[in-house]
């Protein structure tokens, strides 16, 4: 005979499931809140942002100079310059080779359409010439025809590469300051906080630093590792654009999974254009193996226990990362997921029962003049 069900906790697990439900609404509604301030508050955190992640790159530099005696000031300006001339020595290391080798590529692009069309001229296509000029002729008229959108698409355009430039100077002049008065922050953010306050922000905030330090340093040392290899099998086999093949090798590090993906894509494409199919099959076998070393050697070994996030997290959060804010919430999908990682272990560290030693069984609360 089935068991009947019991009133009282019927009504306690229905209020208790109320209970619940609203408080989770109330975090949501928080959240929800938080994240349209943030969006509006975008042009403002997002050179902020920047300029962490280039702390976090430049502060070992920094932090060595001020340790053997240099004043904070001039070691944060010899850090910023340094790392200026750095950016335009390689800005200007890809700008030539590809000016330089614009013109084999421009060919090898025009070989590659020649060829396809002769391969969709035979069977089984049998494409002839007329049909392709009518659809070459068939998009000229749609690209004329949607004038309008091209020109908004350029000044759009225009205005993106306007506001890159506006960050990147804002990034450099707040990773000045933060190089420069960065240490004064934890006690600073101490003295402005109320009671518990004053323990909890200042701790989690230097965990999330040292969480997010790792996290750049340690990728800028496997993507150096990955550009420098498969730079090398590019070299090896006469691939136009070596170079700068290889800094987006190291750049798109930063952005995991999908950055691999994209940077092979890429160098596979142009192999395949200017060397042929068989270089473009071994420069795919080379990413690959360089990939698979990257997950099974580099990582774990760089890395060490490093972020504590699984791979399928990492891939989760860098789909909902693009799927929310394109390329910018792919590069912040996994820092924000090891941030969201400390805070949370964080609190399970404050909630957590203490665990019981082998001599706290008396009462908790004895008097402290007894001990």
């Amino acid at each position: 005979m089935p068991a009947r069900l019991s009133a009282t906790r019927t009504r306690t697990a229905l209020r208790t499931s109320a209970r619940t439900s609203v408080d989770l609404l109330l975090v949501l509604l928080m959240v929800t809140a938080g994240l349209w301030l943030l969006g509006r508050m975008w042009p403002v955190v997002w050179p902020l942002v920047v300029a962490l992640f280039l702390t976090t790159l430049t502060w070992p530099m920094a932090r060595f100079l001020r340790r053997h005696g240099w004043a904070p000031a001039l070691a944060a300006s010899v850090v910023t310059v340094v790392s200026l001339v750095i950016a335009a020595g390689v800005v200007a290391l890809i700008a030539v080779p590809v000016t330089s080798q614009s013109g084999e590529l421009v060919d090898g692009v025009i070989a590659g359409i020649k060829h396809l069309r002769e391969w969709a001229a035979g069977p089984p296509l049998n494409i002839d010439d007329t049909e392709i000029t009518k659809a070459l002729d068939s998009a000229v008229d749609r690209l004329q025809n949607s004038m309008g959108a091209t020109v908004s698409a350029v000044v759009t355009g225009v205005g993106t590469v306007i506001n890159g430039v506006v960050t990147a100077v804002l990034a450099v002049f707040l990773m000045f300051f933060f190089l420069k008065d960065g240490p004064r922050f934890l006690p600073w953010l101490t003295r402005q906080l109320p009671g518990r306050l004053a323990v909890h922000v200042p701790t989690v905030a230097e965990r999330g630093w040292d969480t997010l330090g790792a996290f750049i340093r340690s990728q800028a040392l496997v993507g150096l590792i990955d550009a420098v290899l498969i730079g090398l099998g590019l070299w090896i086999l006469d691939v136009p654009l070596v170079l700068p093949l290889s800094v987006l090798t190291f750049v798109s590090a930063f952005v995991p999974v999908i950055g691999a993906l994209f940077a092979g894509f890429v160098a596979v494409l142009i192999a395949l254009v200017s060397n042929g199919l068989t270089d473009a099959l071994i420069v795919l076998a080379i990413i690959v193996g360089v990939q698979q070393l990257e997950g099974n050697v580099f990582q774990p070994m760089i890395q060490s226990r490093g972020l504590g996030l699984h791979a399928a997290v990492i891939l989760l959060a860098v789909t909902l990362g693009g799927s929310l804010a394109g390329i910018v919430g792919s590069l912040l999908a996994v820092p924000a997921s090891a941030l969201i990682a400390v805070v949370w272990n964080y609190i399970r560290e404050q909630l957590g029962e203490p665990e019981e030693g082998p001599e706290d069984t008396g009462a908790t609360l004895a008097d402290p003049a007894a001990s």
